[in-house]
């Protein structure tokens, strides 16, 4: 089909083929010399405007996410008078690692009476748990180390 392929503009290859001596990159400058590539938001000297837009917020360095995981799963998931641990989450492939650790939380319902002994859980998961029978313990948050020996076994 005619036009189908289009031959490639063969760049700075003498007077004839329109795009010579300086190749289509102007005369002289920064753009015009090899190897150039300007960084990200980069805007020519003028102040970037991630610059000059003030910094807002609060970051808290030693706040870490939590790996979480909803009551329906964990009825799913559990048999009765089960200990509920971030270990057995993560054996289970509820959960992933999380440096913060596992919170629970309330959605769904709990038929089975479970232990569960995690770093965090929300007013409304607890008071379901308890309802059922079960209980909640709550462990330290450093519990990162023992997340990685369980996936490195598993």
């Amino acid at each position: 089909m005619p036009g189908a392929r289009k031959t490639r503009k063969r760049i700075g290859r003498g007077p004839g083929s329109g795009t010579g001596k300086t190749a289509g990159r102007g005369h002289k400058g920064q753009k015009a010399r090899s190897g150039y590539s300007m960084r990200r938001g980069f805007e020519g000297g003028q102040m970037p405007l991630l610059r000059r837009i003030p910094k807002r917020g609060f970051h808290h360095r030693k706040r870490y996410p939590f790996a979480t995981v909803n009551l329906d799963v964990l009825d799913r998931a559990f048999e009765a008078n089960a200990l509920v641990t971030p270990e057995a989450l993560l054996a289970a492939r509820l959960v992933e690692v999380a440096k913060g650790g596992v919170k629970v939380l309330g959605r769904g319902e709990l038929s089975k009476k479970l232990t569960v002994r995690v770093n965090e859980v929300t007013p409304t998961a607890r008071a379901k748990i308890e309802a059922a029978g079960g209980t909640v313990e709550i462990i330290d948050v450093p519990a990162a180390p023992a997340y990685k020996k369980a996936q490195e076994e598993s």
